[in-house]
């Protein structure tokens, strides 16, 4: 039998004010495996490069039974530094590489997520060689409709003109926020979905929607859950941009909200 939240693992963005230094990653690793995490995602962790290689992080990880599925990184690296970033990826363990967003200097729109994907043909190739996934995460400007194009928005470029080696980091959260059903959207995207990002939607009296603990919200995890078993998601990471509360708190609520429903 699986284990319980076998499939979870916590973005470290969450907690990224408490992974400034060596000392504070480790114990952060540390609290995140207690709380039941088997995985992580590397992501905003200013240590990481400065005071902490990849492989002491990577032992870090060990100490405590944790796998890194996936990274944030920036896209001038991979672009310009691509044996680096595999050689990284490589003393980190990890196969998943993305990044959060196509970079603002190629501006948001259709040509300039279409130079995007020029540029980043021959660089998922490389990674790809590697033995490297690489994938796109979104936030809600991606779903920009724009008169005139074909494909409607941006996320549909990367859906439909980006091959299947541009794997799709979607965060549930923010295709959600920008008016669509993340369900539908799932369904379009199978088998190029390995790493997905979830949090949840609060409405609270004072300052209207805010972003929550899975479970604590509206989204209808009823049947996002099957959505993403059914598209093919492996892992489920658990990101919360900002919190209400300690966001220890909130990450291990979120574990147990989704261990609760067999993930």
């Amino acid at each position: 039998m699986p284990k319980r939240g076998s499939k979870l693992a916590m973005q470290l963005y969450t907690l990224r004010e408490f992974t400034k230094t060596g000392r504070d990653l480790a114990n952060t690793l540390a609290r995140v495996a207690r709380m039941g995490y088997p995985a992580v995602q590397f992501s905003a962790v200013a240590c990481l490069g400065t005071e902490v290689s990849a492989r002491e992080a990577r032992k870090m990880l060990d100490d405590q039974g944790l796998a890194c599925i996936a990274t944030h990184r920036g896209w001038t690296d991979f672009m310009t530094q691509t044996d680096r970033e595999i050689e990284l990826h490589r003393e980190l363990g990890c196969d998943y590489a993305a990044i959060g967003g196509v970079p603002a200097d190629y501006g948001n729109t259709p040509d300039g997520f279409r130079r995007w994907l020029n540029d980043a043909r021959p660089v998922i190739a490389k990674l790809k060689a590697a033995g490297i996934r690489f994938g796109h995460h979104n936030h809600s400007h991606e779903f920009i409709r724009f008169v005139g194009e074909p494909r409607g928005s941006l996320e549909n470029i990367l859906i439909e003109e980006g091959t299947s080696d541009l794997f799709l980091e979607l965060d549930l959260y923010w295709i959600e926020h920008a008016g669509f059903n993340c369900v539908r959207v799932l369904e379009r995207c199978h088998g190029r979905v390995p790493v997905i990002h979830l949090k949840d939607k609060e409405v609270v009296a004072e300052t209207g929607p805010v972003i929550a603990p899975i479970g604590e919200g509206n989204m209808d995890w009823a049947h996002i859950v099957p959505a993403c078993e059914a598209a093919g998601v492996r892992w489920y990471a658990v990101e919360q941009d900002t919190c209400r509360r300690d966001p220890f708190d909130c990450a291990r609520s979120s574990f147990e909200y989704l261990a609760a429903m067999g993930l």
